[in-house]
């Protein structure tokens, strides 16, 4: 096979390129070298892949009607190492789910894995297509692709790689795609047309935590001394925080909470600041000291968010929310989380990851679409964000909700 050739040529490469650069060796360990000791042959496993953080989240809702519908253990791997990190406590009481690295399609890994378990379904999540996985795994079991996204964008990039793109989706038993215009182009790229469904978005059936009115002010306290008003900044991506420095120095009554996609970003983004002559604390120095700062001692403008899991709280408590990946060509994050607070998202331009859902919010007028800081300034100085409704935000949700049911009811008709 051309693509297992390839990869063999390419592994000396990658020792070389270790060899230079041995802060990734880490990476490449933990996936290559994994004990996958607790796999059970007798077990029967729901093999489920996704890439990172995003995919294990709005997996949430998903993976409980699973377990409900299904007797099977489900076997969950994930890309990236922060996708793992959530995954593996997000789950770590659950008896039935185990959680690995997923050990970049090599063969020999996977086919260990295949002989360990007894694999009744492989679930792959948005665009984790990966041959050697899919080619593997059909001989075992049904193979379903779930929330399937295929970008205007990412379809001119598969165009080049049908060739390989078409031998994997004639193993896949069934594509349920996001959308219609996901499901359009998933066929032109091969995909058989009988074998794919517009089932909607999971993000719709993720499970949002609720936060009691105690809960929320005591993290306004915590982070926010003089009652400032409070300018969320979620999962942002290298180079939008530097919209953000004009803003700040603009509007006076501003706390700017900034919570980085990526942890590993959080020196530069304290470097930035720094540069720009803005005073700011990480969180994690908040929690740690775990009283109220005096308004006296509390003259810092934004506070840095380095931990994971708790954006959707400090979503609940914000006064503007922004949503990250749109102001630079990233394709933008979830914009569903500020909305489920009755938060209206504010997002840039770039929203190829969230066409369809963006284009609803837009035209509902229950978020905002900006592309400099003046128009962000702008927005915040009108009364726009207030005056939107919270019953369209309702309604909104409730139009949309039921891509779980969809999906499973697809899987499970013969």
């Amino acid at each position: 096979m051309l693509y297992n050739l390839i990869r063999g040529v390419l592994y000396p490469f990658i020792i070389i390129f270790l060899i230079f650069k041995p802060k990734k060796i880490g990476f490449f360990k933990d996936r290559f070298f994994q004990n996958f000791s607790f796999l059970d042959k007798n077990q029967r496993y729901i093999w489920i892949h996704c890439s990172s953080v995003g995919e294990v989240t709005l997996l949430d809702g998903f993976i409980r009607e699973l377990l409900n519908v299904e007797t099977d253990r489900i076997l969950l791997s994930t890309f990236t190492d922060t996708g793992f990190n959530l995954a593996y406590n997000k789950y770590l009481s659950e008896k039935r789910i185990d959680v690995i690295r997923f050990p970049l399609d090599d063969i020999f890994i996977l086919r260990r894995i295949l002989n360990s378990i007894t694999l009744s379904k492989l679930i792959i999540v948005e665009t984790e297509l990966w041959p050697n996985l899919v080619r593997l795994a059909s001989k075992y079991a049904k193979i379903y692709l779930i929330n399937g996204r295929i970008s205007n964008r990412s379809f001119k990039r598969y165009r080049y790689l049908q060739w390989i793109l078409i031998h994997i989706f004639d193993r896949i038993d069934k594509f349920c795609m996001q959308s219609q215009s996901d499901a359009d182009n998933i066929i032109q790229l091969g995909a058989s047309r009988d074998r794919v469904y517009v089932t909607g978005n999971l993000k719709f059936d993720v499970h949002f935590e609720e936060f009691s009115e105690k809960e929320k002010e005591s993290l306004k306290k915590l982070i926010n001394p003089k009652g400032k008003r409070l300018f969320v900044i979620g999962s942002s991506r290298e180079g939008e925080e530097n919209y953000f420095i004009d803003i700040l120095k603009k509007l006076d009554d501003i706390l700017l909470v900034v919570v980085p996609r990526h942890l590993e970003r959080v020196s530069n983004i304290e470097k930035l600041f720094d540069e720009n002559s803005i005073e700011f604390i990480r969180y994690s120095y908040l929690e740690e000291i775990k009283t109220e700062i005096s308004e006296k001692d509390g003259n810092f403008n934004v506070v840095i968010v380095d931990k994971l899991g708790v954006l959707k709280q400090f979503y609940s408590i914000a006064d503007y929310t922004f949503v990250g990946g749109t102001l630079v060509d990233i394709g933008g994050h979830n914009l569903l989380e500020p909305l489920f607070y009755g938060k209206p998202p504010i997002f840039g331009r770039y929203l190829q990851n969230v066409k369809d859902i963006s284009r609803e919010i837009l035209n509902l007028e229950i978020g905002f679409k900006v592309e400099s800081e003046k128009e962000i300034i702008d927005l915040i100085k009108s009364d726009k964000i207030k005056n939107v409704s919270l019953a369209k935000i309702k309604e909104f949700f409730m139009k949309n909700r039921d891509a779980v049911k969809k999906t499973l009811d697809i899987m499970e008709e013969r």
